[in-house]
């Protein structure tokens, strides 16, 4: 007899039974035979098993203590890492406050427990953003030429996703950065180190500082500081669940209180948390010595007739130490009253149902988990198209298969928002979801539509489908040659190669997409409004550049930056000025060479950058159809005519020019060259011109 699959599913749907059963019966299993043991050693691993209870909490409590303080240091180093990078690398000048104020101010968004990113001036001038809580933010200033003796003040409201000006205000200050010790320790160090601070430009709040040196160009800028206040440690402290009545505190080395719980305290509410406990805690530091401030260390200590755990360990920060205070009969009490009651009334039972349980986990359980187990691989590798649905007589494992063919089906929805190749390309690289990156060589594409303002203005929504097919056409471009897409900006599409996946030849994958975008859109047939065919502008770079996780830990994109994805954004505006569709930089050039036709157009100093380099104009791929001897010709002739002009042959150069002209009819580089050349002939440049010109536009 042939049974319907769908019946058969149905049918086992109706056989389900609740899995609390099959749990329970396992559990009760475990108890009797528990029970039995106990009945021969409880008097003897009473007291173990109660201390053991104690060092679970305690370990459990440590391990979020040590990974919430490790948090805050990185956070601080990040920080303090982050600004001087932007410093260093002069992308950021000490002076230029909208920016300087832009910096910090994202710092202190980006990164939950910092208070403070400050800067002081050697001239004793003094700068820093400040958090007010979680809802409202300040930056001050106190200057020695304007407004001295007074603090500028401006504050802001945090919004969702954004922060506000809420007021601007000027009141007198008497705080000097100069008298500082993380000041006046950071003008003469070499590195950064931490300090603790008591007095800031707001008052006495107890803190520690991570400060250090600024430099530009071998010249100290000033010191800069990230700055954490206690109140966010004992925020945290009161988040943690030290058994009913117990507590934690951080304590230094000399038995002064860092933190208490206090869900209360921030910026602008100091800590007042319940130290009843403490002097439990500093006890515990006078007997344990100089061992209790370099290893774990715990004891059993008495006050006022009760028996508590103390416990101390070393925090990641230098000479803290967290203590933590349980009250012993928390976790004995229970233990004897619980453990008498299962052997007394369980120890009949435990055999019979040890056999059961095991025989009902294999059959019920173990086998269907298994499966599930499977299902949930798929997913790992993003491989959803494999998940399958699993009947089950268990209730909540059939729910639970389920929930993820549901799951599925769900992400598979997002594939077109999240590429599945880079997903699983990431997933084999063993990148974690958190932010983080490294520097590499890669190669990055910029592309837009020519005169799409416009455009997107004369269509209004009209322009969606347009603008959904051109990004159509170059994405599938983009990923048939080994691309990774990295983001849409309206009409812009960003794309680098050579990672997640390493590509040795990622710069001539690189061209080869943009010479397959161009193409693939001049037989697209997209025109705009008024018939013509759209046309797109392509800028490409390669170098060394950050690839990874970049963002918070909230929101992450993996991404690249760095100077080289810059100057690649400048090339792609480039072509506006030589008329050009694909400009390259001499990098890629170099890595390409020998894959494509190029030929040199100009050295230009792009927007934001003073010194010059070589950029390209992308022709065709070697041994391409569009590419013959004609074409190489009239590049030689450009070329020849480059060389004449930087060496201010100029009327050789112009003359050579002139001759590609002839043999192209239209070519905005050359007619550019000729116009520079005539110009020159004509007023000969002085002996500081340099043949690079400098773009003044983004």
């Amino acid at each position: 007899m042939k049974v319907d699959p769908e019946r058969r599913l149905h049918a086992l749907a109706g056989l389900t039974v609740s899995i609390r059963l099959a749990v329970s019966a396992l559990v009760l299993a475990a108890i009797l035979l528990t029970a039995a043991l106990s009945s021969l050693l409880w008097w003897r691993t009473a007291e173990a098993t109660s201390r053991q209870l104690a060092a679970t909490i305690n370990e459990q409590i440590v391990a979020a203590v040590r990974k919430e303080v490790s948090a805050i240091v990185d956070e601080a180093r990040a920080a303090h890492t982050a600004i001087r990078t932007l410093f260093l690398q002069n992308v950021l000048d000490t002076r230029e406050a909208d920016k300087r104020e832009f910096v910090f101010l994202s710092q202190l968004q980006s990164q939950a427990t910092i208070s403070w990113v400050a800067f002081g001036w050697p001239d004793g001038s003094f700068f820093a953003a400040h958090k007010l809580g979680d809802r409202r933010l300040e930056m001050m200033e106190i200057s020695l030429t304007d407004h001295p003796g007074q603090r500028r003040v401006d504050e802001y409201d945090v919004v969702p996703g954004d922060i506000e000006f809420a007021n601007r205000r000027f009141e007198p200050s008497g705080f000097h950065v100069a008298d500082q010790a993380w000041f006046k320790a950071g003008l003469t160090a070499d590195e950064p180190q931490w300090f603790r601070v008591m007095d800031h430009a707001t008052g006495e709040r107890p803190s520690i500082a991570f400060a250090g040196p600024i430099d530009v160009y071998q010249e100290r800028q000033g010191v800069l500081a990230v700055i954490i206040e206690y109140t966010r440690l004992a925020r945290f402290l009161s988040q943690l669940e030290v058994g009913r009545t117990g507590t934690a505190f951080i304590v230094d080395g000399s038995g002064e209180l860092v933190a208490a719980p206090d869900k209360e305290a921030d910026e602008l509410h100091p800590a007042r948390g319940d130290t009843t406990l403490l002097p439990l805690a500093r006890a515990a530091l006078d007997k344990a010595g100089e061992d209790g401030r370099k290893e774990a260390w715990r004891s059993r200590l008495t006050s006022g007739g009760a028996a508590y755990e103390v416990a101390l360990t070393p925090l990641p920060f230098p000479g803290w130490s967290l203590a933590t205070v349980i009250p012993e009969a928390e976790f004995l009490g229970p233990v004897e009253t619980t453990l008498h009651r299962l052997i007394l009334g369980l120890a009949i039972g435990a055999v019979l149902a040890a056999l059961a349980s095991a025989m009902l986990a294999r059959s019920v359980i173990a086998a269907p988990l298994s499966r599930v187990v499977g299902e949930l691989r798929h997913v790992e590798s993003f491989a959803l198209e494999q998940v399958r649905r699993h009947p089950s007589r268990l209730e909540e494992i059939a729910s639970l298969s389920g929930a993820i063919a549901e799951m599925a089906a769900g992400l598979s929805a997002f594939r077109k928002f999240i590429p599945a190749d880079l997903v699983r390309g990431l997933l084999r690289q063993g990148v974690e979801a958190k932010p983080g990156g490294s520097v590499q060589e890669l190669s990055v594409m910029f592309i837009d539509i020519a005169g799409f303002t416009g455009l997107s203005e004369r269509l209004g929504d009209r322009v969606v489908p347009l603008l959904s097919r051109y990004l159509d056409v170059t994405s599938e471009i983009i990923v048939a040659n080994g691309g990774t897409i990295d983001k849409f900006i309206g009409d812009a599409v960003m794309a680098f190669w050579g990672a997640p996946q390493p590509q040795g030849d990622h710069a001539a994958r690189c061209c080869r997409a943009a010479l397959a975008c161009r193409r693939a859109i001049e037989e697209s047939g997209l025109a705009d409004d008024l018939g013509q065919p759209i046309q797109i502008r392509i800028g490409i770079n390669s170098g060394r550049m950050l690839v990874g996780n970049i963002g918070s830990e909230l929101r992450l994109n993996y991404t690249v930056i760095g100077d080289a994805v810059n100057v690649a954004s400048r090339l792609e505006g480039a072509n506006k000025v030589y008329g050009t569709q694909i400009l390259i930089g001499e990098a890629t050039e170099r890595l390409a060479r020998g894959a494509v036709v190029t030929r040199e157009v100009d050295s230009i100093a792009v927007y934001g950058r003073e010194e010059g380099f070589s950029v390209y104009e992308l022709i065709g791929i070697v041994d391409g159809d569009a590419i013959d001897g004609e074409a190489i010709g009239w590049i030689a002739d450009y070329e020849r005519g480059l060389a004449s002009y930087r060496a201010r042959r100029f009327a050789d150069a112009l003359a050579d020019f002139e001759v590609v002209l002839k043999r192209r009819g239209h070519d905005r580089p050359a007619e550019l060259m000729r116009e520079r050349c005539r110009q020159l002939a004509a007023a000969a440049p002085d002996v500081a011109w340099h043949a690079v010109a400098a773009l003044t536009s983004k």
